[in-house]
């Protein structure tokens, strides 16, 4: 397992090392001056040919490439040109809420993709697996920005159960900041209104965000499921009178989760680098609306930040499900 590890990660810099490479000559092929974007349309050309020069932007590319590996190795992403501050600050401030939507949409599709796919498959062609299967055709067609309008109009702004955009409510002051998640942050401080009040902005957002990750998970559940119960082993099991709950729980279900375990790792990766829309409608300052407005703004050191983050976050969470397949079934080999 150690070495599994080590070799993972050694894979990991060389992805990481690799997509650094393709950001940065992209961001070169973008026909716009980086120097001119940054000093605005009012900045004279000698302001903008010292401000070339400052950024290393008129030495070779190659110069200008090795330069970016060695501040990445040092931790330095650069500068945002829009918000003027270091992207890894940046970074800092506005990646905890994109992870804790993330938390919130997973625990949605996880408590509603797998019992739902559990339900379908064990009454196969029965009604319950119609109405699942509707679901999760439901779930995976309508698109995001849809689902989000239609629940804030529905329990926002007609029933008034739920709160709207935004982490919190403008009467409240964020909890100390540790974790910089509010939920988890407010219950370390023991502030109950704020937990209350963040827990209920995360609800919609999360629902909205989960739709679509949990209609794969219940086709996913469903199908491997289905698949399971179709082997030899379960007819014994079932022939030498043991219960269905046992039959379904100690060996249909443990042995239908590698292929689920995947799928969440994969769904897991994309909600965290996947909720520009969620975000944009909710109004969730996230990593998604830092990428949206970076890049309309053409903000190269900001864009190339983020996408370094959202290519670290796959293989990653690749390598955690990869170590999970032990604990589910010891037969596997991670390779």
């Amino acid at each position: 397992m150690t070495r599994f590890i080590i070799r993972r990660l050694a894979g990991l810099i060389f992805v990481m090392l690799g997509v650094s490479t393709m950001t940065f000559m992209l961001a070169q092929l973008v026909p716009v001056d980086p120097a001119a974007n940054a000093l605005g349309q009012n900045a004279r050309p000698e302001q903008i040919e010292a401000y070339r020069t400052k950024m290393g932007l008129d030495r070779p590319v190659v110069e200008q490439y090795l330069t970016y590996l060695r501040r990445l190795l040092s931790g330095d992403l650069g500068e945002s040109i829009r918000t003027r501050r270091a992207v890894l600050l940046d970074l800092r401030d506005y990646l905890p809420a994109t992870i804790e939507l993330a938390m919130a949409s997973l625990v949605v599709s996880l408590l509603v993709g797998i019992p739902l796919g559990m339900w379908a498959a064990i009454n196969r062609n029965q009604w319950n697996d119609g109405f699942a299967r509707v679901l999760a055709l439901l779930g995976g067609s309508l698109p995001v920005f849809y689902v989000g309008l239609l629940l804030l109009g529905l329990f926002y702004r007609q029933l008034q159960w739920l709160p709207g955009p935004g982490r919190l409510d403008s009467t409240l002051n964020p909890p100390a900041d540790i974790t910089g998640l509010f939920t988890v942050d407010s219950l370390l401080t023991g502030n109950w209104p704020v937990f209350q009040n963040s827990l209920a902005h995360l609800i919609l957002p999360a629902i909205t965000l989960g739709a679509f990750s949990t209609a794969v998970l219940v086709r996913m559940t469903r199908s491997a499921m289905l698949e399971v119960l179709a082997q030899d082993y379960v007819r014994t099991a079932n022939a030498k009178g043991l219960s269905y709950r046992t039959v379904v729980w100690r060996h249909v279900l443990k042995n239908a989760m590698p292929p689920v375990l995947t799928t969440i790792g994969i769904i897991f990766g994309s909600l965290l680098s996947g909720a520009v829309l969620t975000e944009t409608i909710f109004n969730w300052p996230g990593l998604g609306r830092y990428a949206t407005t970076s890049v309309t703004s053409l903000d190269f050191p900001a864009v190339m930040g983020v996408t370094l983050v959202a290519a670290f976050i796959y293989p990653l969470v690749n390598t955690i499900v990869d170590i999970g397949y032990r604990f589910i079934d010891p037969r596997i080999q991670s390779e």
